[in-house]
């Protein structure tokens, strides 16, 4: 991309909410999703929650001429549920998925089953390399008792890694979808200080949508009322982050949610609401692209010690799934136990048994408590693998992030130098140019959505 070009990106991000004989209109939603983006014709739609690959495949018949080139993530039993659909060509694909993810006896959940993930498809958007990525966290289900924070906060941290050491040659870098955090819980601070991403909503100029950005509303007629509490109006839970590079400015000109109803249509396109954004993407003059291949990517543009602090918090919350998820282990064992012994009941009674005829124990019951302790035995030996194969995840995350906060201590001691660049105020190599808040630039004009002189 030359220094006086610019290309504006049109962005698009919706959970389908596509459980087929499980939520509601699914068939007529998809007809409805596919006529709009086929209508509003965005450079890029991020869906999550396209469970059916049969669903995919009517929107990519449907969209083959919108949107040519396309790619469906596969993984876990059902599958993530990650779609892209692009006017620009895909050059390459890569899914990776989480380590943890929920528990495969919770099936009113579902998340196991889904195998979430985060899928990275690679553009070339008129000479510039740019990494996409889409992915869907697991649910909270209850926010005063979430018993699943410790998966959502590894996934988090598994994203914000995966990102991170995927896009050191691009020029940008794009992450929308279904996070189900809200903006300022653990992993979405985790996520924006350790990766450098920032918030769409928070720098657009312009914004046309519900009110803070949220994006599942009480409005909204599939949504459950009981699912909000205790935020009435709804919650921000989907979300566009974008980056440069040292050689690429990128800033969000424009940015809407849908607010529930669709005019003319009897029902919403989802229980989620779908987010667009509008991206100017600008060469910065005078950058060493050279250098920008070459940039460091810790540097985020955080200061070291919130990110020391948001890593450490990051690590209890990792210690506290590990002491529960040791309890469940130890649960499992004593599951397993429970069934050993009622297998063996029946093999040290039948012999007495057949000594003592006028016994009135029934050989049926026996057998019922050989069967019972059969399946106490494996559902043990499952759950423990299970639970083992967590533990394993914990605490390599844990390493993980341990290994990361005390880099980032002895940066923060003066131990580390950076190699060249200006630094700022926090000492950090700026991983992007500084943009402002969403309000304080000018609106500017629309224009057309490819590449410009």
């Amino acid at each position: 991309m030359s220094a006086q070009q610019s290309v504006r990106l049109r962005l698009f991000s919706l959970n389908c909410w596509g459980i087929r004989y499980l939520s509601r209109h699914c068939s007529q939603r998809y007809q409805m999703i596919a006529e709009l983006l086929d209508r509003e014709q965005h450079d890029i739609a991020l869906l999550q929650e396209v469970w059916s690959e049969k669903d995919y495949l009517y929107l990519k018949r449907t969209l083959a001429t919108s949107h040519p080139f396309t790619h469906y993530f596969r993984s876990g039993v059902i599958g993530s549920g990650l779609a892209v659909f692009s006017k620009h060509r895909i050059q390459d694909a890569l899914l990776y998925q989480y380590s943890l993810n929920g528990y495969p006896y919770m099936i009113h959940h579902g998340d196991w089953f889904g195998g979430k993930a985060v899928g990275l498809v690679i553009l070339n958007v008129c000479g510039m390399r740019a990494h996409i990525y889409v992915t869907h966290l697991h649910a909270e289900y209850c926010r005063m008792n979430d018993s699943y924070l410790p998966h959502r906060t590894v996934q988090a941290w598994e994203l914000l890694n995966f990102i991170r050491h995927t896009s050191a040659d691009a020029d940008l870098v794009i992450l929308g979808g279904d996070l189900n955090m809200h903006p300022q819980d653990l992993g979405m601070r985790l996520l924006r200080t350790h990766s450098g991403l920032r918030d769409c909503y928070t720098e657009t100029d312009t914004f046309d949508g519900c009110e803070d950005g949220i994006t599942l509303i009480a409005d909204n007629t599939f949504t459950k009322k009981k699912d909000l509490l205790p935020f009435e109006k709804g919650i921000r839970i989907d979300y566009i982050l974008m980056k440069g590079s040292n050689s690429v400015c990128v800033k969000c000109e424009s940015m809407s949610t849908t607010k529930g109803s669709v005019p003319d249509k009897p029902f919403p396109y989802s229980d989620h609401e779908s987010l667009t954004s509008q991206l100017l993407v600008q060469h910065t003059e005078g950058m060493d692209r050279t250098r920008e291949r070459h940039t460091d990517s810790s540097n985020t543009g955080a200061p070291v010690r919130e990110l020391v602090e948001v890593v450490s918090e990051a690590r209890g919350v990792v210690k506290e799934g590990f002491r529960q998820t040791e309890r469940l282990q130890l649960m499992a064992m004593c599951l397993l136990a429970v069934g050993l012994a009622f297998l063996l009941l029946p093999a040290t009674t039948l012999p007495w048994l057949s000594h003592h005829s006028h016994c009135v124990v029934s050989y049926s019951l026996l057998g019922l408590l050989g069967a019972l302790g059969l399946a106490m035995v494996a559902a043990g030996a499952l759950l423990y693998v299970l639970f083992t194969a967590q533990l394993k995840a914990l605490r390599g995350t844990e390493a993980s992030m341990k290994l990361a906060s005390a880099n980032l201590q002895e940066r923060d001691r003066g131990c580390l130098t950076d190699e060249g660049g200006d630094e700022d105020e926090a000492g950090m190599l700026p991983s992007t140019p500084p943009h402002p808040p969403r309000g304080d630039a000018r609106p500017q004009q629309p224009t057309p959505l490819d590449c410009e002189e």
